[in-house]
């Protein structure tokens, strides 16, 4: 199993903590970088997993970057074209989550909101709490909006863990003849 995360690339990882720490990240700058990130990721760690055959789940794919940036009032031709080079999903699932209850499991694991993830930069609001309801109002429309131009697979996500994931095992086996990937045992070459 590999694991990535959106933000990792040891290319811009250190660019983009100092970008925020010292909030020099416009729209622009902020999208570029990410983009770098991705492509840097995506060059290295995914598209040689799926040349040689594996299965890529990922967690936040360029559709968060078309939802972000565009919210923050990146072109969306433009933003497309930034990952054009990135191949389209087989599946692609959006768990739509009620702003509450997002709220609170972010909340659950930490004491405050991130000044990005509320959308501080934007200005929307004074607080984080309601600025964060702001913006997340705002990306949840892309997402909305890019659920039917994409043909998202769309997850309540305020059902119980077990009934979401009932159904997406039910889904991926309609898509994907799981049987006929194998593990290969550690230390075996193939």
């Amino acid at each position: 199993m590999f694991f990535t995360a959106w933000n990792s690339s040891e290319l811009v990882k250190k660019a983009t903590q100092k970008g925020k720490k010292r909030l020099l990240l416009t729209p622009t700058t902020f999208c570029l970088i990410h983009s770098t990130d991705f492509a840097d990721r995506y060059e290295r760690q995914i598209l040689p997993l799926l040349r040689a055959g594996y299965i890529v789940l990922c967690d936040r794919y360029y559709y968060t970057a078309f939802a972000r940036d565009i919210t923050r009032g990146c072109k969306p031709e433009w933003v497309h074209n930034l990952y054009s080079f990135a191949v389209k999903p087989d599946i692609t699932f959006w768990f739509r989550v009620p702003l509450e209850t997002a709220l609170g499991r972010i909340l659950g694991g930490r004491q405050k909101l991130k000044f990005f993830e509320a959308g501080m930069d934007m200005r929307l609001a004074d607080n984080e709490r309601e600025s964060f309801a702001k913006f997340q109002a705002l990306i949840h429309q892309q997402y909305e909006r890019m659920s039917k131009e994409y043909n998202f697979t769309v997850m309540d996500a305020a059902q119980p863990i077990e009934t979401q994931q009932e159904k997406m095992r039910r889904i991926i086996a309609e898509q994907i003849d799981l049987p006929a990937f194998k593990l290969r045992p550690k230390g075996r070459k193939p």
